[in-house]
């Protein structure tokens, strides 16, 4: 009896301490990463003070950069909003996906990101702007814009009907966004956060705290805002988005039916549905501003020739613009400030992007889709506390088609084998020795459609831009950013480039070879562009 008590209480003990060190294991074992994914609508990256501090302030975007990573080189694949949304879901390319426009559906046979996510034990919630889709797929709750959504008093979709909410979209979608995190989040598991801005997207509406200074403000302009496409080829002088042509008077700046009627300018489109669902308040304290702006204007028009009319309207696209941006920022601000009075900032990945880049006035232009630098390089900045030190600068060539890998690993979820990206987690931990990667690719599709931007694929390396535009055209342009930073003149034809355009070539070729694009897609594509009408 004794000898069974002694080898009873010892085998009580082991159990014991075992008990002990499994109980250990599994509280000290790290718990999952959770995920805020940022993305704003065409919001350029001149236009964070992290990136260049010409125009604005954004301290709290800026935050990120102090706290985290800031990456000067990354870009996308497709500059397009929708396009670039359907890249970032499902980590391929849009000859892949089959979403090459915002004219096409999103095939939601496609496997997204969030939908991994979502089976791997996350909770996962979307507010804000998907642009494409009225379920998305992969969220435990959502509360989405329709389309492009509206500025002011917006409509929602959501997972038990749609509702129309009273005030400023972005502040919001911040709300939105609180109260899900306040009252609906799960304590016992890691989430995902899919957190989308629907400014700065044009018309540009700025809410009535920014548009009341931002409208008084005078912006410096872009030294190549009367560039004159001379040095390159069709494409860029085809292209209908100039301020100073393609700018509407009405829809963009802002002038009302009547001073346009007054003036005998031609009518292009006042925003009439978006400043008519404002509310009367929202309506008078809109009209105390810009109907100032509108009597101004008719003054000043009959001495205005064309250079001082493309000025007058980009002050008043950088006006509005910025003015909806300066709202994002604070929001963001509102974000970071919950994450951290929650204690949960330490155990959080938060990203803040845009859908692609923008012009704000650069060779004339506004909106994006070319190849060319301020609408193929998007903002991206990245904190992941006790992962990346703070202040870090980041100049590796990365892409929006890379996001939806990176999140995985980050999560610890196994990545399908098609996805075609590179998971930016070395880079994030610094382990550039891991990093192999020395072009990235790009491939525009819509047109013929709005802006006439031509279609064109091409290569960029951290020096060199090798563009082919194609379809009603066979022209190459070739780009050195270390001579000609601001993409002014084509050298592919200049001989002391021969070599380099020989090897960019052949790189492009692996590339498409790489990410199963070809010639045979691109008439594929064509040729639904033909059966729907949209080429005669």
């Amino acid at each position: 009896m004794f000898l069974l008590s002694r080898f009873s209480y010892c085998c009580l003990g082991i159990f014991f301490l075992l008990n002990i060190s499994c109980t250990s294991v599994k509280e000290d074992r790290p718990k999952k990463p959770n995920i805020v994914f940022i993305m704003s609508d065409d919001h350029a990256y001149q236009a964070i003070s992290a990136y260049d501090d010409g125009l604005i302030q954004t301290p709290h975007i800026d935050r990120l950069a102090r706290e985290g990573m800031l990456f000067t080189n990354a870009s996308v694949t497709n500059s397009i909003c929708a396009p670039s949304r359907a890249v970032i879901l499902t980590g391929k390319h849009s000859h892949i996906n089959g979403k090459i426009d915002n004219r096409s559906p999103f095939d939601t046979t496609n496997v997204t990101f969030p939908q991994l996510f979502q089976k791997a034990g996350y909770q996962t919630a979307m507010f804000g702007k998907l642009h494409f889709g009225n379920n998305p797929k992969g969220f435990d709750e959502f509360k989405i814009l329709p389309g492009q959504g509206h500025y002011y008093n917006p409509k929602f979709i959501t997972n038990t009907g749609d509702t129309i909410v009273n005030g400023y979209v972005t502040d919001i979608i911040t709300d939105l966004t609180l109260d899900w995190m306040e009252k609906r989040r799960d304590t016992s598991k890691p989430f995902l956060l899919m957190y989308l801005h629907k400014a700065p997207h044009r018309s540009w509406l700025p809410a009535s705290r920014h548009y009341k200074t931002f409208t008084k403000k005078t912006f410096s302009e872009p030294s190549t805002l009367f560039d004159d496409y001379e040095h390159r080829g069709s494409a860029a002088a085809s292209a209908e988005m100039n301020i100073f042509k393609h700018m509407h008077l009405g829809y963009d700046t802002k002038l009302n039916r009547e001073t346009i009627s007054d003036l005998n300018i031609e009518y292009k489109g006042l925003n009439n549905n978006a400043v008519n669902r404002m509310t009367p308040s929202q309506r008078a304290s809109w009209d105390s501003i810009y109907l100032p702006i509108n009597e101004t204007f008719k003054a000043q028009y009959g001495s205005m020739n064309d250079s001082t009319l493309m000025q007058w309207k980009y002050q008043r696209y950088m006006q509005d613009y910025l003015g909806c941006i300066a709202a994002v920022d604070e929001n963001v601000g509102r974000l970071l400030d919950y994450l951290d009075a929650e204690s949960l900032s330490d155990n959080t990945v938060v990203v803040y992007t845009s859908d692609q880049g923008f012009y704000l006035g650069e060779h004339g232009w506004f909106d994006k889709r070319f190849m060319y630098k301020e609408s193929f390089k998007t903002p991206l900045l990245i904190k992941w506390p006790n992962v990346i030190g703070p202040e870090t600068t980041e100049n590796e060539m990365v892409q929006n088609l890379d996001f939806a890998q990176t999140f995985l690993e980050i999560a610890g979820i196994q990545v399908p084998e098609d996805m075609q990206g590179k998971s930016l987690v070395p880079l994030l931990k610094g382990q550039k020795e891991h990093w192999d990667r020395d072009a990235v690719y790009y491939h525009y599709y819509e047109y013929p459609a709005e802006h006439a931007v031509k279609r064109h694929y091409g290569i960029a390396t951290k020096r060199y831009k090798l563009i082919h535009f194609y379809f009603d055209v066979d022209e190459w342009e070739l780009y050195d950013s270390e001579t000609d930073p601001n993409e002014m003149h084509n050298v592919y034809q200049d001989p002391e480039y021969a070599e380099i355009v020989k090897e960019l070539k052949g790189k492009l070729e692996d590339l498409r070879t790489q990410y199963k694009d070809s010639d045979s897609l691109n008439n594929h594509y064509i040729q639904i562009y033909k059966d729907k009408g949209y080429i005669k």
